[in-house]
């Protein structure tokens, strides 16, 4: 019965195929154009008012993990230090930001018209009143980032400026 071992010997050759693609490599799972849209903004920072002043703090901005996730340190010079956690899931960006006045804000939004925009509840942000912090992180011509904040106490239906920032490159020394 020479049959046998010719029919078994076809079969392992027909799968060999199969079993190569099943083990070529994935796509690294934070890949996509989407999951890089704020790659823009890592970088170490010095931060000034938009339209020039004096300098406010320096942030460091990173990718990490295989770049699921970007992480800021924001370190005024003076006031509140604190830092954010930032990624994309599929679904939209989600960026939580936490500092040392006890503030953890979660913002949800997304890249749009050639920006980054994330919206979120800030307790007591308004003079004492809860209200929507809405920031648009913005590429610059000469590769510095603006950061705009504004903020609304009637959940979207006006809008006031809150900050206006810079970032350019960290002068070292």
């Amino acid at each position: 019965m020479p049959i046998r071992p010719i029919l078994t010997a076809a079969a392992l050759l027909a799968a060999l195929p199969a079993a190569a693609q099943a083990a070529a490599p994935a796509a690294p799972p934070c890949a996509s154009p989407d999951h890089h849209a704020f790659d823009f903004w890592v970088g170490d920072w010095d931060v000034t008012p938009f339209g020039g002043g004096p300098l406010v703090a320096h942030s460091k901005i990173e990718s990490l993990y295989g770049g699921c996730a970007i992480r800021e340190n924001w370190m005024p010079l003076k006031g509140s230090g604190g830092g954010s956690l930032s990624n994309f899931d599929g679904g939209g960006w989600h960026q939580t930001w936490v500092d040392s006045s006890g503030a953890r804000v979660v913002f949800e939004g997304g890249y749009r018209d050639e920006a980054m925009v994330l919206t979120g509840n800030w307790r007591g942000v308004a003079n004492g009143k809860d209200g929507l912090v809405r920031m648009t992180y913005t590429r610059q011509p000469n590769g510095a980032v603006r950061q705009k904040g504004d903020v609304s106490t009637d959940n979207g239906a006006t809008w006031s400026p809150s900050f206006d920032f810079l970032y350019t490159p960290a002068k070292r020394e």
